[in-house]
């Protein structure tokens, strides 16, 4: 087990005034860190776990930060605080699903200094793999929340694949949800993937939870119009009021006519290595009435295949309901 010292590896720091600054320190360096509000990076730092040689902070990049219209829809910087998302009229009367998930980010004085791109791309909570145990995920060749007397309470029930760990980003469900697009720089040039698109399970990479490899920067989220008036559902169920990452969440964007589903977007989280679209379901709800009979029937599909662990079968009944007050749309 990992020994924890309350110090931090030395390193060097820079702190770029533009995005071409950065990327082009990105460039120059190996082993580097990019640091955005700066919260988990520093527990990676003190408990010695990750020891870059450089860190590039960001923030002093003008213009990563900030909300503003992009055609039909927002763009939003990445170094925008959680605060200012959950704040923004926009955001709030047009895509309320991103302000209710954002507003749930840990506590206010997190949201404070966190920003939505650090929530976006933020690691897995594993606490074998935080605390420095030689997994899969950290280069090793065992998942210790997998074996038979783990303890593996918050990890997954589906998307398994050696690793088991979940991705904890609350905000992540919402823009998948609402199709967003995230916009990744490089020395190469601009990347765009789409929300779904954007982290990779273990499957792909067990060493990380998104397509961002070295000299990659995340800089801005677009949030286009299609889903801008929906009706949202947002849920996420945790152990603590504040503070605590999801044991399971949900989000929707449904738009119906006369009590009838059009069209939905659905996205589960905190139940497998990346956020699930549940295309399945949306295609199943189409068509039918947003009462409780089709959310039951979209909570079954939703959860057919889960494959729970030792301590975490509460997760499937848990998913199955949530996605069942998404369709039907109130908490009753």
């Amino acid at each position: 087990m990992a020994v924890i010292r309350d110090m931090m590896p030395a390193f060097e720091l820079f702190q770029p005034t533009s995005v071409d600054e950065a990327l082009d320190v990105l460039e120059r360096h190996d082993n580097t860190w990019v640091l955005a509000g700066g919260l988990d990076s520093m527990d990676w730092f003190k408990d010695r776990i990750k020891r870059p040689d450089v860190v590039v902070e960001l923030g002093s990049v003008s213009e990563l930060t900030g909300i503003r219209a992009s055609g039909d829809g927002l763009e939003i910087g990445a170094m925008t605080s959680l605060r200012d998302v959950v704040a923004n009229e926009d955001v709030r009367s047009r895509f309320g699903l991103l302000a209710d998930a954002a507003a749930q980010v840990a506590t206010p004085q997190i949201r404070n200094q966190g920003t939505l791109g650090g929530n976006l791309i933020q690691d897995t909570r594993c606490w074998y793999y935080r605390g420095g145990w030689p997994c899969y995920r950290a280069g090793g060749n065992i998942c210790y929340a997998g074996t038979p007397r783990s303890m593996n309470r918050e990890h997954a029930v589906t998307g398994q694949s050696r690793c088991v760990a979940v991705n904890g980003a609350d905000t992540a469900g919402a823009l998948v949800a609402l199709g967003a697009q995230m916009l990744v720089r490089s020395a190469g040039g601009e990347r765009v993937y789409e929300a779904e698109d954007f982290f990779v399970g273990p499957e792909i990479d067990i060493e990380r939870m998104t397509v961002l490899e070295p000299g990659d920067l995340l800089t801005h989220v677009h949030i286009p119009g299609d889903w801008a008036g929906a009706r949202f559902y947002w849920e996420k169920v945790r152990d603590r009021k504040s503070w605590d990452w999801a044991l399971a969440s949900v989000a929707a964007a449904i738009v119906e006519s006369n009590g009838t589903i059009e069209r939905a977007r659905i996205a589960i989280n905190g139940v497998a290595p990346t956020p699930v679209r549940l295309t399945d379901v949306e295609d199943l709800i189409q068509g039918m009435p947003a009462n409780d009979d089709t959310g039951m029937a979209a909570g079954e599909l939703a959860t057919r295949g889960f494959k729970p662990l030792r301590h975490n079968d509460y997760k499937v009944p848990l998913a199955r309901n949530l996605v069942r007050r998404a369709v039907r749309g109130d908490m009753a």
